[in-house]
Parts: C-alpha cells; structure tokens; sequence
C-alpha cells in the first residue's frame, strides 16, 4: 500500500512540466512540495531565488535552529521543455516508471519526503533537520548558489537524494564543471583585394582550440571540450569575430585552476597580432572530493546496508549535482540516495520501483543512527 501510495504522488510531479525555463511549471512543483511539509507539520517556505528562475523552497522541522544537524538536498527542475509531460507522461509497466525527470530527480524529492513521515518521534526531537530543494539545479544552480552554500555551511552533513546509479551503487565524488565562453575579437577585410589587412578572429580560434585539445589529462581525468564554435559572416570576408563553448571537467578542483592559468597565459599573447580575446567563465561548480568525515558517513551506510542486506556500493561520476557545492566547503556529503534510475535527461529515463522502499529505509535508519 504505501509503495502504491508513493506511485500516485509520484505521478503528480512527473506530470508536471516543470523544465528550468517552465516558471510556473516549477513553482506549482514548489506549492505542492511545501505542502507536503506543511501536511507534516513542518515549517516550510518559498525561496525566491530571482526572476529568472522559480522559486526554492526550504523546511525545516526546527525553523528556530542556527545549526543543523543534516540537510537533505533535492531539485525540482528538469531539462525537459513544456509540454513534454503530456507528450510522455507518468507510465509504470512491471517494475519500471517512466516520465520526465522521473529518475532526475522528482523520484528523490519525494523519497525525501518518505523518509521523515517515517522517522521516529524521538529521532525528530533529537535533530535539527534541513530540506533544500532547487529550482536551477540544471542550470549549474547558479542561481541558487549562495542558498546552498549559506545552508550547507551550518550543518554538519548533507545527503542528497539524487538517483542511484544503474548498478544501485550511491556516489562518493563527482566531477567539477567549468562552463566557458571565449570571444575572439579580430579585422575585417575583404578576403580578395586586401586580405593582408585583416586579422581572422576564425584561424586565432583554431589556434586556441589545438592548445586547448592539449589541456587534456586524461590520467588525471580533467577534460576541456571544444563543444560548438561559430564565425564570420562570408567566405570572401576575413571573419572579425568568432566565439566557441567549452566544456571543462574534473576530479579535483585544483585541476581547473590550472586551466583558468592556461587560458589566462593563451589570452596574454595572441597566436595572432592586433587580435583581442575575451573568457568569460558562464557557470562553475568544484569537484565533489571524498574528505576524511565522508568517509565516516560512508562506513556508516554499509553498515546499514549490510544489516538490510542491501548491497552498498559507491561510484564517482562525470556529472555535478548540488553535492558539489556543500562538498567544496568540507560539508561531509553523500549523493545518489534516491531509487535506481538511468538513462537520464532522455525519453529512455527510467526509474526502478522496487529500489523505492529499501532506499527510504536506507535513509531513515541512516538519519535515526546521525
């Protein structure tokens, strides 16, 4: 019955558009996730988090505390356009739900919610316990940064319920994600009569993305992805402009320093004269990095899981999440304690309903023994 239950709630926020751009979409996502807490019995309230985005919503079951003893992090945003709920809406077939953002990360966000109608009296006395849940999360939480952080750095942990791998395993690390944006700025001349006076914003670019190609170390797992350029404006133009994305990826945080280092040395001396470069870094989030007191909490869960007789195994991934953020503080923060789900930010999401209730149990023992 109460896996029955969940389904049918779960159904509400899949049906519900709620993509990052989808502002009212989201905050009908915010009104209904208040009001579970409130149902609860908990202090809860809308974050505005700026006109651009919808807005956060933050509970609490002690709104007097300064500190707090764990926050649970959830985001309320997909990637998905409006109108994809009604074109591929909530389907459950055997032991697979289906819908947009089932598995990213509405799934979560209600098990969150599961678990704390769950705990006991006595463990919720005991604890000062935080919910945080984003509206920009696909947008590197920009948005939402300062939030996050602000919280984070009063609590002593933080756990977020973004979906278990394919495999069941949870997530220790993930990678740190550098957004940048370069501009080159160079001479228009006609590509015929004059072309010694030009300066091609194009070929400083193609200069810059074989330096950037060589920035990669893939040992140490840093990447810089060269993902779209465009300029110009004619063939028998020499291009005066010209602009790529690019994408930066990294295990440890002092790893993208070394590229913002790399591109401020590539910036100071053009490959071409009379040529002017802009690097315009558009979002940022550091490595998720295993600290000493992660680890603590990381025993901790396999001991859960081996009295459950749950397997707990434990992955590091491309992908950043708002763990990124508290850990970067030295937060102690675990991810990936939703149900299993895969295939995500595509029609093939998937969530499996039979991880749903041994992943709630996982956490409420977990919060019962912090």
């Amino acid at each position: 019955m109460e896996l029955e239950r969940y389904i049918e709630e779960l159904r509400q926020l899949v049906n519900t558009d709620s993509g990052t751009a989808t502002l009212s979409g989201v905050a009908k996502m915010a009104e209904m996730m208040r009001q579970k807490y409130r149902d609860m019995g908990w202090h809860a309230e809308m974050v505005d988090l700026g006109d651009d985005v919808g807005p956060g919503v933050w509970a609490t079951n002690k709104p007097d505390a300064e500190q707090f003893d764990v926050l649970l992090f959830g985001h309320m945003d997909t990637v998905f356009p409006e109108g994809t709920a009604a074109a591929r809406p909530f389907t459950v077939e055997g032991n697979i739900a289906r819908g947009p953002g089932v598995a990213d990360m509405k799934s979560g966000l209600l098990s969150i919610v599961y678990a704390l109608r769950a705990l006991d009296q006595a463990t919720l006395d005991r604890l000062a316990i935080g919910v945080v849940m984003n509206a920009s999360e696909e947008v590197a939480s920009d948005r939402a940064r300062d939030w996050i952080a602000d919280c984070s750095q009063k609590s002593r942990c933080v756990l977020v319920f973004e979906g278990a791998r394919a495999d069941g395993s949870l997530v220790k690390a993930r990678k740190g994600i550098s957004s940048i944006q370069i501009d080159f700025k160079g001479v228009a001349a006609h590509a015929g009569n004059d072309p010694q006076k030009g300066r091609s914003a194009v070929v400083e670019m193609a200069h810059w993305i074989q330096a950037l190609a060589g920035l990669n170390d893939y040992a140490a797992g840093t990447t810089v992805n060269v993902g779209t350029v465009n300029g110009g404006t004619a063939s028998n133009v020499v291009p005066d402009h010209a602009s790529m994305m690019v994408d930066v990826r990294f295990w440890k945080t002092s790893e993208a320093e070394k590229i913002e280092q790399a591109l401020a040395t590539l910036q100071s001396k053009t490959f071409t004269p009379d040529i002017t470069v802009t690097v315009t870094r558009l979002a940022f989030k550091p490595a998720m990095e295993v600290s000493g007191d992660t680890k603590g909490l990381m025993t901790t869960v396999e001991e859960i899981g081996a009295a459950m007789h749950l397997p707990i195994r434990w992955s590091a991934v491309g992908g950043g999440s708002d763990a990124n953020i508290s850990a970067s503080l030295g937060i102690p923060t675990l991810d990936g304690l939703g149900p299993i789900g895969a295939n995500y930010h595509g029609e093939a999401e998937y969530m499996q309903l039979d991880s749903v209730m041994p992943r709630i149990q996982l956490a409420v023992q977990l919060l019962q023994r912090l």
